[in-house]
């Protein structure tokens, strides 16, 4: 991972750097200026500092910023004195650009600003398409404009050639003042905010930059041209907003959000690589009517917010073609800011400790984290303080500056418990700079938002949101340990002393003798207490999801004086610190497991999100498959339930839109046979009352399986239904022999809350049979349509749902065979006899048995994908009625009574065709086995009696099969 930086202001406005490969917060170079906020991005970082002005800072580079300003010199033929420069009326400048409609003069060639400097004097350009041009680096033309070429011809009348000169950015490293005097559009009021991004927009040019910024008045400017080799951009410019803006975000890509007064977010629409200032607002509605947003930090594909109560809410469902999202969910913490990262990693801080937490576990399928953790880095300038109070945590001495003697009580006193039991949240966090530089007891005892610390001062952010200031000490004489305080744990102020020596101490020095000991053995660096921060930004800072940081440790040495006191301590001493150290850990640890079991659990709020692509059947225009983008969005809550959103983002005219099915809604799955796609269709009350199912199609049958398995499980976690049907579950066949289940609830038949029959679910079982029935038993027998009896085995699944929603036992092969039929109708021609040419008003000539539909030999096809054709297309002379030796059946019309002989008034005939396909699949059955039958019991199957096997020869053809009344979902009433 390349190393990057993280910045940060302090409330001095001061701007520091954090490298990802570092540990020490780094102040920058220019150390005249105090900003309020900055916003960084890969290679530059943009500011406004306290005099309101606007900054930008550009990170050296050995590759130098140079811009090329080139002017144009022409002059025309004169049929006295040849090539000369007086032009006519009509012509472009002497000096111009290369367009000609600008006048540029070599002297009138400005720099920008004063943070550029030229390379070099103006020079003539004699290359021309990579070609050397004749002396004096002239192209000739035979007027303006044409097309120039470096050889004089006998009609070149103009001539042009250019002078080059560059000019090079020398404010590397240091703070660059935007210049805004000689703007024409100056601005009326200065910026209360701004921000960077929009260098990974889609097919943007390399180096582009997207800079807004938010005025004090509420308006929204763009900074125009800002790109890498024009670090400062050209002018501003005004956009039109629906309210007063406050705060405003920018990510890497085209997200944009604005946080307006009344409380309400906007967010830019219509942002790409030809539009970057986007082309509409829309408008996104806070969490809670109660707090408005206050602060919101836009990434990659996420949006983090702040109300005005400090809560921090993530936005889900936010991307690229949904910039706006779905919903708000709440989140475990209480901070001042948030900002977000190149790789959607998040950086806050803190309300009650202004410290910098940063958001751990945030990937890909995790993008809302699962806990904050301090940043406790300290500050360049304390290097070479590392040797003295911090060193004794080396030592082993973390908890404290007075240590009790031996033959004391290692438990608190009463008075040190009861203040404990008071106390409602875990000791905060000391950064390392409060070891150093002493400042105000009550300060050094403001806690951070829930955290918690072990022995290497990691601080682990429990619930931010019910911390409170812990009380000052209270007042006494120092010299008595009785009177002090046990904190093993918690580090405490530390004392101005002078430096003792090791030699100061006699040998048998006790534990108790130890109390006049001070932490701070050197003189601190400045009399600045720990860093506390008023703004962050991550733009430019990159860190993997399983990247190690040296940010959430103290690394320190011993000093000398300390190492040389510790060979003072005997084994007797340390032992008894052990067993105090042990004793107080237990205890806290026991304390604080208590204080946060009634927090909210954010961890188990996960949310997973799988993507593909598909094709969606359009119903409105153009009527037609659009390849669109698929995200599921599962969401688990604290009860262990698991809500699916299923995302359809699509293109029309240029404009991004979308479509959700919330799968709890859904009430049917089901593969559509259609013959150049792998489709599939989803149900909903709604749009199946509308007869508008949600139709979609996957490049292979595999993928069609795959998310058809995956929605079938998604809907079946929704209603809390998992693995084979229950007994009183209702089997039902559709008109194309697929099996569906359906479990009935207890609403099903209540008169108070009667549920109605469209909003059942039915998910598939593998399978195609023509008749099924089911008892209450659990016994479930079907007939195909070659009239095989088959017997559920008890699994779940088959079919396409084989694998991720099916069970692995119990899921045998299926073979079936079905006869497909289609009519060929003729009509009678007085001259030909009949023939296929019929009346504008008769039936298709091939149809199917109603004449409805078109059905030719070449144009039907097998049900669906499990079926093959077995035969090829024959004469079908079992008809009901009767046919002739040729298979025709005749009619006075269509439609009619068909007989099997031509009488005079016998006007059409029609002949059937039939063709039998052979399905095969995988299913929760197993074939009858063969068992002779009489006429009256049929396949009599009652509370689960098998037949017998036997060698007896099979049964003639089955018909029908009847198992009992399973019509109401209760046993006993069955």
């Amino acid at each position: 991972m390349p190393d990057s930086a993280l910045w940060a202001v302090d409330l001095f406005g001061r701007v520091y750097t954090l490298s990802t490969a570092g540990q020490y917060w780094e102040l920058c170079k220019d150390t005249q200026l105090e900003f309020k906020r900055v916003s960084a991005a890969t290679q530059c970082c943009w500011g406004i500092a306290c005099d309101n002005q606007v900054y930008v800072y550009v990170c050296a580079s050995d590759v130098p910023i140079r811009r090329r300003e080139e002017a144009y010199e022409n002059q025309r033929w004169n049929p006295v004195g040849g090539f000369c420069e007086k032009l006519l009326p009509s012509d472009r400048w002497l000096w111009s650009d290369v367009s000609g409609l600008q006048h540029r003069p070599l002297d009138g060639v400005a720099l920008p600003s004063l943070h550029w400097e030229w390379e070099s004097d103006w020079y003539v350009d004699e290359n021309f398409g990579g070609e050397p041009t004749e002396k004096g680096g002239w192209t000739y033309a035979m007027d303006f404009p044409a097309t120039y070429t470096r050889d004089k011809k006998w009609n070149s009348c103009v001539r042009r050639r250019r002078w080059i000169r560059y000019r090079r950015y020398k404010s590397r490293d240091s703070w660059a003042k935007i210049p805004s005097k000689d703007d024409p559009k100056q601005l009326p009021d200065p910026f209360n905010d701004l921000s960077v991004g929009g260098w990974e927009i889609t097919d943007e040019p390399v180096g582009r930059l997207s800079v807004w910024a938010v005025s004090l008045q509420g308006k929204v400017w763009y900074r125009e041209d800002v790109s890498h080799p024009n670090p400062e951009g050209s002018s501003w410019s005004l956009m039109d907003t629906p309210g007063e803006a406050v705060q405003i975000s920018c990510g890497p890509h085209d997200l944009l959000w604005v946080t307006l007064w009344e409380g309400q977010a906007l967010v830019r629409e219509g942002i790409n690589r030809n539009n970057p200032k986007g082309s509409s607002w829309s408008v996104v509605e806070p969490p809670t009517s109660e707090n408005g947003i206050m602060h919101v930090a836009v990434g990659v594909g996420v949006v983090w917010a702040i109300t005005k109560d400090r809560k921090v809410w993530f936005r889900r469902g936010v991307n690229s073609h949904n910039p706006c999202g779905t919903s708000w969910i709440e989140m475990v913490g209480e901070m001042m800011m948030v900002n977000v990262g190149l790789n959607d990693q998040v950086w806050g801080i803190g309300c009650e400790d202004r410290a910098v937490y940063f958001r751990q576990g945030v990937t890909p399928s995790e993008l809302s984290g699962k806990t904050w953790k301090a940043i406790v880095a300290s500050r360049e300038c304390d290097r070479s303080h590392s040797g003295s109070s911090l060193s004794l945590l080396s030592a082993g001495c973390f908890f404290g500056d007075e240590v009790r003697g031996s033959g004391e009580s290692c438990v608190p006193s009463d008075t040190d418990a009861s203040s404990d039991a008071e106390r409602p949240g875990p000791d905060p966090p000391v950064p390392a700079e409060s070891l150093d530089c002493p400042r105000n007891p009550k300060d050094s005892f403001a806690s951070g938002p829930g955290t918690s610390r072990t022995a290497e001062h990691t601080v682990e952010v429990a619930s931010p949101a019910t911390q409170t200031p812990r009380p000052e000490p209270r007042p006494g004489p120092a010299s008595t340990p009785a009177e002090l305080p046990w904190t093993n744990i918690d580090l405490k102020e530390p004392k101005k002393a002078p430096s003792y020596s090791a030699a100061g101490f006699p040998e048998t020095t006790g534990l108790s003798s130890l109390e006049v000991l001070p932490l701070g053995l050197e003189e601190p660096c400045s009399a600045d207490d720990r860093p506390l921060w008023a703004w962050v930004s991550g733009g430019g800072c990159a860190v993997e999801a399983h990247s190690v940081l040296k940010w959430f440790s103290v690394h320190s040495g011993l000093s000398a004086s300390v190492q040389t006191l510790s060979l003072s301590i005997t084994p007797a001493q340390t032992a008894a610190w052990r067993k105090q150290i042990f004793q107080q850990l237990t205890e806290r640890t026991k304390r604080e497991l208590e204080n946060f079991r009634h927090y909210e659990q954010a961890v188990e709020q996960s949310v997973w999100v799988k993507t593909g692509t598909l094709q969606w059947w359009c119903n409105w225009k153009p009527h037609k498959w659009l390849d669109v983008r698929v995200a599921l969005e599962q969401f688990t809550g604290h009860d262990g339930a698991r809500d699916s959103i299923l995302f359809i983002y699509y293109v029309v005219h240029e404009e991004k839109k979308y479509i959700h099915v919330f799968l709890n809604e859904v009430t049917a799955l089901v593969p559509v046979l259609n013959e150049a796609k792998h489709s599939f269709a989803l149900y909903t009350p709604e749009r199946t009352r509308q007869r508008w199912p949600v139709r979609l199609a996957a490049a292979t049958e595999q993928d069609m399986n795959d998310w058809l398995a995956l929605l079938s499980l998604s809907c079946c976690e929704s209603r809390k239904i998992h693995g084979r049907p229950s007994p009183q579950a209702i089997w039902s066949v559709t008109c194309k022999g697929d099996v569906f289940v359906s479990e009935p609830s207890p609403d099903l038949e209540d008169p108070a809350h009667l549920l109605p029959c469209d909003q059942m679910f039915w998910r598939q079982m593998g399978g195609h049979l023509r008749v099924v029935e089911a008892n209450s038993r659990g016994v479930v027998w079907g007939i195909g349509y070659d009239h095989t009896a088959w017997v559920y085995t008890g699994g779940y699944g088959g079919g396409c749902f084989q694998g991720l929603a099916s069970s692995t036992s119990n899921i045998y092969t299926q073979s079936d065979v079905k006869s497909v039929y289609i009519y060929e109708n003729q009509r009678w021609n007085p001259v030909t006899g009949y023939s296929s040419r019929g009346l504008p008003t008769d039936r298709y000539m091939w149809s199917d048995a109603t004449g409805l539909q078109e059905c030719t030999k070449a144009g039907t096809k097998p049900p669906s994908l499990q079926w093959t054709w077995v035969s090829d297309w024959s004469v079908d002379f079992s008809v009901p009625g009767g046919t002739d030796q040729e298979g025709w059946q005749y009619a006075s019309d269509f439609p009619a009574s068909y007989h099997g002989y031509k009488t005079m008034k016998d006007f059409v005939r029609r002949r059937c065709w039939a063709r039998a396909p052979l399905g095969c699949t995988w299913a929760p059955t197993s074939p009858l086995p063969p068992s002779p039958l009489g006429p009256a019991t049929r396949c009599g199957l009652w509370r689960g009696t098998a037949l017998p096997s036997t060698g007896a020869p099979c049964p003639p053809p089955i018909q029908l099969v009847t198992l009992g009344t399973t019509s109401h979902p209760h046993p006993d009433r069955g």
